[in-house]
């Protein structure tokens, strides 16, 4: 199974293609562009990462990354998709909901391997910026549709 996990912005989004083991393409595109990506994917399986609000004042950034959220998913054509919030991504991989962004990194790259040269790449050679992002909600996502029966749905 592979995964095309998406991290939304409001004008581009990053991308990571992830069979669980390893990566087969990733990218930081322009959100028409992203949109041409995901209906045309192969991938078995589309997620992406959700805003969810607490209770703060917001933007208009946030409003255009859920707008943009949502016409990927529309083009992913109404297949299994599932999407993946920063808190259950926190809690997933570094088992704490105060995990911050280099929390998430170290996990991956303690989990995956160093990102390694361009001589000698590793898993996550490449990996930079809101990659990161994508690749922890492709992470999540692979575990939690791949977890042993019994244990869906429990917590860190």
């Amino acid at each position: 199974m592979i995964v095309l996990a998406i991290d939304p912005g409001p004008t581009e989004s990053a991308w990571v293609l992830w069979d669980g083991s390893r990566l087969h393409g990733m990218g930081i595109d322009p959100n028409e562009t992203a949109l041409l990506r995901v209906g045309g994917s192969l991938a078995d399986r589309l997620a992406v990462e959700m805003v969810a609000s607490y209770g703060m004042a917001v933007g208009e950034e946030v409003f255009s990354t859920v707008f943009w959220a949502g016409r990927l998913v529309q083009a992913w054509g109404g297949q299994d998709w599932t999407g993946i919030y920063r808190l259950d991504v926190k809690l997933h991989l570094c088992h704490s909901a105060r995990a911050k962004d280099s929390n998430i990194r170290q996990v991956l790259i303690d989990r995956l391997g160093p990102p390694g040269t361009k001589a000698k790449p590793g898993v996550t050679y490449g990996v930079r910026t809101h990659l990161w992002s994508a690749l922890a909600v492709a992470v999540t996502a692979w575990d939690k549709q791949n977890e042993p029966a019994g244990r869906a749905g429990e917590r860190g």
